[in-house]
């Protein structure tokens, strides 16, 4: 690990891949709550409980992945590596990425950071460095 901030373009095409692995993670988890609850969850208290435990499943498949050696699969494939996670921390990034990285203000804070670190990493204490 050299302690150096991955390309922007290294860390976007990171996040592509995630977001297939994320994709399939979620329908896995979501095919394993239909069988459970017997039926597809249109409405009502159903629903609210098939996307809180779609959220539960994609916060443990993250924590787990980046509290165990700070890399998802897409990380490592790409060679970045999250440091500085404590499990606070790792929970406080996955909770930010979530509201941050869909409305583009991380990526654009990555753009005018010093370290062209992620604006969900400058708050939650974490960095990412090339493996």
């Amino acid at each position: 690990m050299s302690g150096e901030t991955p390309a922007l373009a290294r860390r976007l095409a990171s996040l592509l891949y995630e977001a297939l692995l994320v994709f399939a993670v979620g329908f896995a988890a979501g095919l394993a709550f239909l069988l459970a609850s017997g039926g597809a969850p249109q409405a009502g208290w159903l629903r609210h409980a098939h996307q809180a435990f779609l959220l539960a499943v994609f916060a443990a498949y993250f924590l787990w992945c980046w509290l165990r050696g700070g890399q998802t699969l897409a990380m490592k494939a790409w060679r970045i590596r999250l440091v500085g996670a404590t499990p606070a921390r790792a929970l406080a990034r996955f909770c930010l990425a979530l509201v941050l990285v869909p409305t583009g203000l991380s990526i654009l804070w990555a753009l005018a950071d010093a370290d062209r670190q992620f604006l969900h990493d400058r708050i939650a204490g974490t960095r990412l460095v090339r493996a």
